[in-house]
């Protein structure tokens, strides 16, 4: 099963959040999240064809080690960070074990075989060079960029919820270019404010299905302010400069 980061609303783009005595602030979680996801999405669907060609040569179908592979390829998946992670999703695992990709454990989490971490040490690779080839010749802040991101990830360990946890820190292999080492960060970094948006819309008292059909209006934007306040703290790793610097950096990548 191949997982998608979901949970973002429009809304929180805009970054608005009122600060309890009659004035606004903006969120920076809320400005640079599209930026983000733009980034990432950007990579992962140029590298999609490849990947595919690729699993389909070996009689395969992508599942959660692609969508997961910079986690995976450190450590096992705790079963509750996979349930949430699967929340917008069917949770259907069944391709996974199947296909000899993946094994559980006596206590739920969720382990690559060798074949499994052949996929995604594969999929890892594919998505940073069809980064490469969306940002043509390699701008030389990208390993700047990393070092911000890696630090936000460490950061996170003490801030982010169970599926962040999960994937942070990201497997990098021995000298891995810089392409690589962002994109695995990045996609780490998105697990942060999807554990925000599921732990807010909960803490509005909602099911999956309800915030997947909650339109907009008073109580979605309740919703994605919560989420930026939740996922704020993470970027307090970075200074003023280095938030500006990171936002300006990212969103110079071509598309």
């Amino acid at each position: 099963m191949e997982v998608h980061v979901e949970g973002h609303h429009a809304d929180s783009a805009f970054g608005i959040l009122p600060n309890g005595v009659g004035e606004v602030i903006v969120s920076y979680a809320a400005l640079i999240r599209p930026v983000v996801d733009r980034v990432y999405a950007g990579a992962s669907l140029t590298a999609r064809p490849a990947i595919r060609a690729y699993y389909e040569q070996r009689g395969l179908r992508p599942g959660f080690e692609v969508s997961f592979s910079f986690g995976l390829l450190a450590r096992p998946m705790p079963a509750g960070a996979l349930t949430d992670a699967l929340v917008y999703t069917s949770g259907d695992m069944t391709g996974e074990l199947d296909q000899g990709v993946a094994t559980v454990d006596a206590e739920g989490a969720w382990h690559l075989t060798p074949l499994g971490r052949e996929l995604a040490l594969t999929a890892q690779r594919t998505i940073a060079e069809a980064a490469e080839e969306r940002w043509g010749a390699a701008p030389d802040f990208l390993p700047r960029l990393a070092d911000l991101v890696g630090r936000l990830l460490t950061h996170g360990l003490t801030t982010g919820g169970p599926a962040f946890r999960a994937v942070a820190p990201v497997y990098e292999p021995p000298d891995a270019p810089a392409a690589l080492r962002l994109t695995a960060r990045l996609g780490a970094l998105r697990h942060h404010r999807a554990d925000a948006h599921r732990a807010a819309w909960r803490a509005a008292g909602l099911t999956v299905d309800e915030i997947r059909a909650l339109p907009d209006g008073p109580r979605r934007r309740a919703i994605e302010d919560d989420t930026n306040r939740r996922d704020e703290p993470i970027y307090a790793a970075l200074t003023a400069d280095e938030r500006l610097e990171l936002l300006a950096g990212l969103g110079a990548l071509p598309n």
